[in-house]
């Protein structure tokens, strides 16, 4: 069988850990040109030097950087084909301890930032007259969410809109734009945000895993294989669509 991303460029953003380095190794599996960012230099080369893809140092809670982030895979390998936007803060806010500076924080890298890339790469396709995916990590929190989430899912359902909006857009452009609303899922961002401001013990994950219907967290492999049929053409016509990727199901009571 021929790879789901045979010759395609990925740029994935937020890909030096995480559910973003999944989707960088599932890309590079399945046949893409992959350039993925991140503001840590030293992970993000030690990364590369892993996998053999592209590290693009930025910072994208600067506008001009999340665009700049397309526009340097284009200049180095002549075009973009699909877009992931995984980087993302999940730092601790209530609505009533949430200073204007988390706030923002939240809204820069969680709704700026896939805005900019998205700008810079939808712009890129329609002026190829080309085709392309993007796909948006957001958070099925972005239904309501804990109390303690409040700028998370203030910012991540403004991306959840976005998504919705781009890909009515940029339909006949033959851009499809999803989004994937993941749940608790087992990274080390998550390792540390448990111990920071939940004083989890080494033993959470056991704790947590108990907590969930199918007995687990979500996983990274299983995340990043679900985002690469998304991007490939094997996920046909679908746009415009936020999947709840989780084991919550939303709506049922008990």
């Amino acid at each position: 069988m021929n790879q789901l991303l045979e010759d395609k460029v990925v740029l994935v953003n937020g890909g030096s850990q995480g559910v973003g380095a999944g989707i960088v190794s599932a890309a590079l599996r399945e046949g893409a040109t992959v350039a993925f960012t991140g503001r840590r230099t030293e992970l993000g080369e030690k990364f590369a030097a892993e996998t053999g893809a592209t590290f693009v140092r930025a910072d994208l809670t600067d506008p001009a950087q999340a665009r700049g982030s397309v526009e340097q895979v284009v200049a180095a390998h002549g075009r973009i084909d699909c877009l992931v936007n995984a980087a993302g803060l999940t730092s601790r806010g209530t609505l009533l301890d949430t200073t204007p500076e988390l706030f923002d924080a939240h809204v820069a890298i969680n709704l700026r930032a896939p805005f900019f890339a998205m700008q810079a790469a939808v712009q890129h396709l329609v002026d190829r007259g080309a085709p392309g995916t993007v796909v948006n990590i957001i958070t099925s929190s972005a239904h309501g969410g804990q109390s303690f989430l409040a700028p998370y899912v203030a910012a991540k359902s403004g991306l959840m809109g976005l998504t919705r909006n781009a890909a009515h857009a940029h339909r006949w452009d033959r851009v499809r734009i999803n989004g994937l609303n993941i749940g608790w899922t087992d990274t080390e961002g998550e390792e540390e945000i448990q111990r920071a401001f939940h004083g989890a013990g080494d033993d959470w994950r056991e704790k947590a895993a108990k907590t969930q219907p199918m007995g687990k967290l979500g996983q990274v492999d299983e995340i990043a294989d679900f985002v690469v049929f998304l991007l490939s053409d094997r996920s046909g016509v679908v746009t415009g669509s936020v999947i709840d990727w989780d084991q919550i199901v939303f709506g049922g009571l008990d």
